[in-house]
């Protein structure tokens, strides 16, 4: 089946130049003159997948907010030249030799960081995101002002495993249409979502509609798998950290089980960790204003100096 194509892009959503031919959509909330919050969101997730409520919240904290799809998701580059990896290729660790990594990922979302003149930011990753945002205060530590890792892990064998029958939904048959997209998706996300909230299905079906029309690519989500796995373990990397440090995840996580939290939050020296009780592997909206809340505070102790940048003027 062909990928959906992109509709032309909202007034609201931007794009810029990252190096090497990539291209990211990103979208803002705030002040440009606010100190800045980039959000990175995880794997095949689009940035609408940050509630613009949870945005507009954070904005309304004092904080310029951007949110950003990755590469090989909706409007951003994607990486068609690669073959997205297959299951078996997935389980020995065997890619083509195009296959890109984390590292590559944390390239685009350093130059986004420059494109935009943001340095230093504070940065909140969720899932694959939080491995990024990882990444990045790892090997970029002057553009990142605090780390925010929500429902991720290191990499570390044994730590944050995924279970099986998140795997077989995962890696279940491709959608052929917007209505089998959706149907897949409420699937998913009802298995792995939070148990101790209320799962507002108008709200994802909803999300997952405007995320198969925004661009439905399955295949970008297969190398941003590849991304991963091909990245192994990143411990030692993590363990240099030196950004104040606030590792959130809930209590039963069926895609990143919590022990990738604890693992990360062990990894980072000074990491302070939160259990969210009730959270699974989503932003349910009865969590949103605690992620908030947790979020700003851990921004206002390290700091939030004011800097006009490119998009202030």
């Amino acid at each position: 089946m062909s990928e959906k194509k992109s509709p032309a892009p909202d007034d609201s959503e931007q794009f810029a130049k990252v190096g090497r031919g990539v291209t990211l959509c990103y979208e803002t909330f705030g002040d440009p003159g606010d100190s800045p919050i980039l959000l990175i969101m995880g794997l095949g997730s689009q940035m609408t997948a940050w509630p613009n409520v949870f945005c507009e919240r954070l904005a309304e904290g004092g904080h310029f907010v951007v949110r950003f799809d990755n590469r090989d998701c909706g409007r951003s580059w994607r990486a068609s030249h690669v073959p997205p990896p297959r299951p078996w290729q997935l389980a020995l660790r065997r890619f083509d030799a195009d296959q890109y990594t984390l590292t590559d990922m944390t390239r685009d979302t350093a130059g986004l960081i420059d494109a935009l003149e943001l340095e230093p930011v504070h940065v909140v990753g969720v899932s694959m995101g939080g491995m990024i945002a990882q990444t990045l205060a790892a090997q970029y530590p002057e553009q990142v002002r605090s780390l925010v890792s929500i429902m991720s892990t290191t990499g570390a064998r044994g730590q944050g495993r995924t279970h099986p029958s998140t795997v077989r939904l995962v890696l279940g048959p491709v959608a052929r249409d917007e209505d089998a997209a959706v149907e897949r998706s409420i699937r998913l996300f009802r298995h792995i979502g939070s148990r101790g909230f209320p799962f507002d299905e108008a709200a994802a079906r909803e999300r997952a509609r405007l995320g198969y029309r925004r661009g439905f690519h399955p295949a970008g989500t297969g190398r941003q798998m590849g991304a991963i796995i091909k990245s192994g373990d990143r411990s030692a990397e993590v363990a240099r950290i030196t950004a104040p440090t606030l590792v959130l995840h809930g209590d039963h996580d069926p895609m990143v089980d919590p022990s990738g939290g604890r693992a990360t939050a062990e990894t980072i020296p000074g990491a302070r960790l939160q259990t969210i009780p009730g959270m699974g592997h989503d932003l349910p909206a009865g969590a949103l204003e605690q992620l908030a809340e947790l979020i700003l505070d851990h921004a206002a102790q390290a700091g939030s100096p004011v800097g006009a940048g490119l998009l202030a003027g």
